[in-house]
């Protein structure tokens, strides 16, 4: 059977985003009918992004303190069984400065990656199922960053702190649900995790920056433990990729460890011809 998905992981700063898109010029140039979805795409296949949920009661709730959006907002939500999604993202978007941050903020809250893990953990299973069984009518390889491993360690290790077996276990089912796609895993390494994550710190957005950081270091224990600034960070990171890199070892599917570390172009997509090649994917 063809490969349908392709999956890639990686710690912030590693060149996941990269790798993904050499890929799908990869398959591209061989012929091989590929679909990219990138971290932060509203319209992920398999993943939820800028989306709440809402129960009955709550979503009747937003309604009657949302003023003028609330036709908006009942057009736009999603009923699934007793499930009311609510794409916020996109109308945030669409409306700018007339979608209020007091709105937004209240949304937020029931964003799926800000609810309890329980719930996460269904809402996000309950979607990959969904994908994979429409992925397996298409003729096409989905090509997914960063959502397989990274969210499920993110919500669970580093908002909720949950013991590393829980984590594991939902990494583990969404590997159940995809099996039938054939899938790959490509983990994107380098040497040098604080050079790696420093050089993306100092790339990207102030906002990033600011935002990553209290992410990671204001939560579960770790402001107890007095993590703060860059280095906490580091520090969180390093147990990350450490979970991580126990997840890669522990799954069963075929999956390869990319290093990334010499940001040499050419070298690069030579070494992930040969991976995929090797992983029958080409």
């Amino acid at each position: 059977m063809n490969t349908k998905l392709i999956i890639v992981e990686g710690l912030p700063g590693f060149g996941k985003s990269t790798t993904a898109n050499i890929i799908n010029d990869i398959l591209t140039e061989n012929n091989i009918k590929a679909e990219l979805f990138l971290e932060g795409n509203l319209d992920h296949s398999a993943d939820y992004d800028g989306v709440s949920c809402f129960n009955k009661n709550e979503f009747e709730c937003l309604l009657s303190n949302s003023g003028e959006f609330k036709e908006i907002l009942i057009n736009r939500v999603i009923k699934k069984g007793n499930h009311y999604l609510l794409p916020y993202q996109k109308i945030k978007n669409e409306y700018g400065e007339k979608f209020s941050e007091q709105l937004l903020s209240t949304i937020f809250k029931n964003d799926i990656y800000e609810l309890p893990l329980v719930q996460n953990i269904e809402l996000i299973t309950d979607k990959w199922t969904d994908f994979a069984e429409e992925a397996l009518k298409n003729n096409k390889t989905y090509i997914f960053e960063c959502c397989f491993i990274q969210n499920p360690v993110t919500i669970g290790m580093i908002k909720y702190g949950e013991q590393k077996e829980k984590v594991i276990n939902y990494v583990s089912t969404l590997s159940k649900i995809i099996e039938k796609l054939n899938p790959v895993l490509l983990y994107v390494e380098q040497d040098d995790l604080e050079f790696s994550f420093k050089k993306a710190f100092n790339e990207r957005t102030k906002e990033w920056s600011i935002g990553f950081i209290k992410y990671y270091t204001n939560q579960g224990n770790r402001k107890a433990l007095g993590y703060k600034g860059l280095e906490g960070t580091l520090k969180v990171l390093e147990a990350r990729r450490e979970l991580e890199r126990e997840i890669f070892d522990r799954l069963i599917l075929k999956k390869e460890i990319i290093n990334n570390s010499k940001y040499e172009a050419d070298k690069y997509k030579s070494m992930i011809i040969e991976k995929l090649s090797l992983l029958e994917v080409l």
